[in-house]
């Protein structure tokens, strides 16, 4: 069975990544969001580890080297990171909204077909925001964490930590269970 290895959004140590009223610091969500999902997945049967629930980031370099490890060490992998966007980054507030998945220039297919569902199971759960969208539903970026892993790698940014509305909903009890699902339900998905 495939191993899913969930990836933590940057750390303490990386400065500006929080809402500019500080009540989402992107860096405990995501782990937060890691430990959900995890068990979502376990409680469905799919073997899922985190790659870094430290508080602190290495580098890019480091980060890489280790999803590899586990890749390698896991046999079968894919790689999902959990992140927040932002429309800006001098601390005011903006008005994007949504989901976006994000798959590297490289990306194999099955990147392309989880960052594609990912994406499908966010409009499900209402989270297409006010931006629009490539066709295939996923943007392209050389992004390290998914041009660099040896295994199908997808990140999402799961709505803007610069966005009031976004904040509000990302800290609410069914916000969180929207992020949640929408990850697991795609992942459980692209398993099948």
């Amino acid at each position: 069975m495939r191993t899913v290895i969930l990836g933590t959004a940057h750390g303490a140590n990386v400065a500006g990544k929080h809402s500019p009223d500080g009540r989402l610091r992107e860096y405990q969500y995501s782990r937060a969001m890691c430990r959900m999902v995890r068990d979502a997945l376990l409680a469905r049967g799919v073997k899922c580890i985190i790659d870094i629930e430290a508080d602190l980031e290495p580098s890019l370099t480091a980060r890489v080297s280790l999803v590899n490890r586990l890749a390698r060490q896991h046999g079968d992998c894919i790689y999902v990171s959990l992140h927040n966007n932002a429309a800006g980054n001098d601390g005011r507030w903006h008005d994007a909204r949504g989901f976006a998945a994000f798959v590297a220039p490289n990306a194999s297919r099955e990147s392309q077909r989880l960052a594609t569902l990912l994406h499908k199971h966010a409009l499900k759960q209402g989270l297409g925001g006010n931006r629009c969208y490539p066709s295939t539903g996923y943007y392209v970026k050389s992004l390290a964490v998914c041009r660099d892993t040896v295994c199908p790698a997808v990140l999402t940014e799961n709505l803007f930590q610069d966005n009031r509305d976004d904040i509000n909903y990302l800290l609410s009890e069914p916000g969180m269970q929207a992020i949640i699902d929408l990850h697991v339900n795609a992942i459980t998905e692209f398993m099948k």
